[in-house]
């Protein structure tokens, strides 16, 4: 059977958009990964460490007959191959892809969490993907609700 796998994509280092150009392109290659949607490049505030440059994010969507924890090993084996260093917690990266959902499941591991515990409080994961998925339900509401919710927060914020 193929799950339905939701992933946001990032850079911040280097040539960014090369980096989720080349990241896209090897989901592409790999065989047991059927990329079916891939959102537009968007320019993002870092989120969490904000001293740092500037994030491009992009969401993907594909299909997949391998298991939640081997989505994960291939995912951080591209990061590795893009460069990606662990330095510091939500610190400046050359590649990271975060599992947004996998099918409806639910799981909660200290190296996974699904679906993603921030998915519904950040923009530049939510901005992408309601592009592709806008009808997907998240914890009871669709990314597109989710987004509108998280822009007037920031508007509130803002004021």
């Amino acid at each position: 059977m193929a799950h339905l796998v939701y992933l946001s994509l990032g850079s911040n280092m280097g040539d960014r958009e090369e980096y989720l150009r080349q990241a896209v392109a090897r989901l592409k290659s790999i065989t047991g990964l059927n990329v079916i949607a891939e959102s537009s490049i968007i320019e993002t505030e870092p989120w969490g460490m904000t001293d740092q440059p500037a994030f491009l994010n992009m969401a993907v969507a594909m299909r997949t007959s391998f298991a939640p924890f081997v989505v994960l090993q291939i995912m951080q084996k591209m990061e590795e191959l893009a460069g990606r260093e662990h330095l510091e917690k939500w610190g400046p990266r050359t590649l990271d892809i975060d599992i947004l959902t996998y099918d409806d499941i639910e799981l909660n591991f200290p190296q996974l969490t699904l679906p993603h515990p921030h998915l519904t409080e950040r923009l530049f994961v939510l901005q992408p993907l309601a592009e592709i998925a806008p009808e997907l339900v998240v914890k009871g509401k669709t990314v597109r609700e989710w987004l509108e919710l998280v822009r007037l927060g920031e508007e509130a914020d803002s004021k």
